[in-house]
């Protein structure tokens, strides 16, 4: 049980870049497009079966052939910066907390299984991603959310674009959490010494329990990636995908009683206030914003991690 490896790269300077589902898939869909990009192979993964139930029971000709689980991979890339390690995972370990998060055993296993891989190949930093619930309205560009597990890298994070600190984000007073295996993961790399940085895409609050992604998210987290690794990226190729899904989130939107929709149009004017540097919304008013759309969102459903 645990690490499998079909083969043991040389690496040089190597950085880990960790993705699991989450809120939209925010960070999975960010990671997985940056390893199918860099045409990054696949060199080993984790057994699933202490960790996750079988998603798929294969029969054939009347008897049960195969259990079929999610899978766990690690994936690299040779780079002129940094050679790239990937670890991607259909799910997060199968004990959740009563709020939906993975938490306990399994995921503190889970999370020092994919720190053994980091260390055995050296890395001296690991990225993680996901979502960022914000109070920001569809139309607007998703900014990135990130949280650093060591204070040398807050200069760092200045230097990237679109990119501010979670705990910088209106009236935090310097707090916040990660909520999930990203958090999990943070903490664990820095007991373990190694750097770590969670980058995260906002979503506005009203779509964070739909079954859709949001790729302005995605997309934004990937902006910061191309940056960080140096690694160009053509977004051209994903703009038409992006449009169809857009579409979709927009359909839905209209779909909103106008009743609800006036005070999701708030949103709108708080983001315009964000861009415009003007005082930003007070606790007590976001308080009543929230509940003013609280039955619409609750017919969603939690999902394994978020930001707040």
């Amino acid at each position: 049980m645990g690490i499998i490896l079909h083969s043991e790269p040389k690496f040089k300077n190597a950085v880990m870049i960790v993705g699991w589902p989450g809120i939209c898939n925010i960070g999975l869909i960010a990671v997985d497009t940056l390893r199918e990009i860099t045409e990054a192979k696949e060199f080993g993964g984790i057994e699933s079966i202490e960790f996750f139930p079988p998603k798929k029971v294969i029969i054939k000709s009347g008897l049960l052939e195969n259990l079929e689980f999610p899978t766990n991979k690690f994936f690299y890339k040779k780079h002129k910066k940094n050679d790239l390690i990937f670890f991607i995972s259909e799910e997060q370990p199968k004990k959740k907390s009563s709020s939906g998060y993975a938490e306990g055993a399994e995921a503190y296993r889970m999370a020092n299984l994919v720190l053994d891989i980091a260390e055995q190949f050296g890395c001296k930093r690991i990225y993680t991603s996901g979502a960022a619930v914000s109070f920001i309205h569809h139309t607007m560009v998703s900014r990135v959310w990130a949280v650093p597990n060591t204070k040398r890298l807050i200069q760092e994070i200045k230097g990237f674009p679109n990119t501010i600190m979670m705990s910088n984000i209106e009236d935090r007073s310097g707090r916040g959490f990660i909520s999930g295996l990203n958090g999990l993961l943070l903490g664990v790399a820095r007991k373990r010494g190694f750097e770590g940085i969670c980058l995260m895409g906002e979503i506005p609050v009203y779509f964070q329990s739909l079954p859709i992604p949001y790729p302005k998210a995605s997309k934004s987290v990937l902006e910061v990636f191309s940056k960080i690794l140096e690694i160009r990226i053509d977004f051209s190729q994903y703009d038409e995908v992006y449009r169809d899904i857009e579409k979709r989130i927009e359909d839905i939107y209209n779909q909103i009683p106008s009743s609800i929709k006036d005070q999701l149009e708030k949103m709108r004017d708080v983001s315009v206030q964000r861009e415009a540097e003007i005082e930003p919304m007070t606790e007590e008013n976001r308080k009543k914003l929230w509940d003013e759309i609280s039955d619409f969102l609750k017919k969603g459903n939690g999902s394994d991690e978020e930001a707040g």
